[in-house]
C-alpha cells in the first residue's frame, strides 16, 4: 500500500500540490502536518508512522517535507527499512524498494555523518585554538571574590534585605544564594 504524507510549513501555504501528486500515483491513505519543519512533534507524521505496516511505501512529494533534517530524514527512512516499509520521494527521484535508491540513500547517510565529524573537528579546533590564547569559554561569573565578601556582608548586616541585597548586586536571588553558599 502507498501512504502519503504532505506538509507545509504555515497556514497560509496549501497542501493541494503534494496532495494531488500523492493521489495521482495511487497513495491509499494521505497524511497531512501544517507545521514548521523543524518541529520534533508532527502529528500527522506520528500517525502516518503509525499506520504503516511491512511491505508499505510512505511516498512524500519532496525530502524536505518529512525530515526536519537530513539526520532526522536518514533516522525515519532507516526505521522504515529496520519495519520492511520503503521510502519514496517523488521529487528527488529515491526509492528505497530498489537497489539504486538504497544506494543514494545510504550516501546521503554517509555525507551526513561526514558533515557532522567535519563539525565536530572544527570545534574542537577552534576550542584549542582559543585555549591557547588563554580563554577558558563558558559563561562568565556572575559575582566576583570581592563580590561574595560584600553579599556575605551584607547579608549579615539586618538594615538590608535580600531584595535588597540583590539589586545593589545585580543579581538574582538563586545566584546571590548559590555563590554566598559555595
Amino acid at each position: 500500500m502507498l501512504v502519503g504524507y504532505a506538509r507545509v510549513s504555515t497556514q497560509d501555504q496549501n497542501l493541494d500540490l503534494q496532495k494531488d501528486v500523492l493521489l495521482q500515483i495511487g497513495c491509499e491513505r494521505i497524511f497531512t502536518d501544517i507545521a514548521s519543519g523543524a518541529k520534533s512533534s508532527r502529528t500527522g507524521l506520528d500517525d502516518a508512522l503509525g499506520f504503516l505496516r511491512e511491505g508499505d511505501t510512505l511516498v512524500v512529494w519532496r525530502l524536505d517535507r518529512l525530515g526536519r533534517s537530513l539526520k532526522h530524514l536518514i533516522e525515519v527512512v532507516n526505521s522504515l527499512n529496520e519495519k520492511n516499509i520503503s521510502f519514496k520521494s517523488l521529487q528527488e527521484n529515491i526509492d528505497t524498494s530498489t537497489s539504486g535508491g538504497k544506494l543514494i540513500f545510504h550516501v546521503f547517510g554517509a555525507l551526513a555523518e561526514f558533515e557532522r565529524e567535519i563539525i565536530r573537528e572544527r570545534t574542537q579546533a577552534g576550542l584549542s585554538a582559543a585555549r591557547s590564547r588563554g580563554r577558558l569559554g563558558g559563561r562568565p561569573r556572575a559575582m566576583d571574590n570581592k563580590k561574595v565578601l560584600l553579599a556575605k556582608s551584607l547579608m549579615g548586616n539586618p538594615n538590608y534585605s535580600i531584595p535588597d541585597i540583590c539589586e545593589m548586586l545585580s543579581v538574582s536571588r538563586a545566584t546571590l544564594y548559590r555563590y554566598v553558599k559555595a
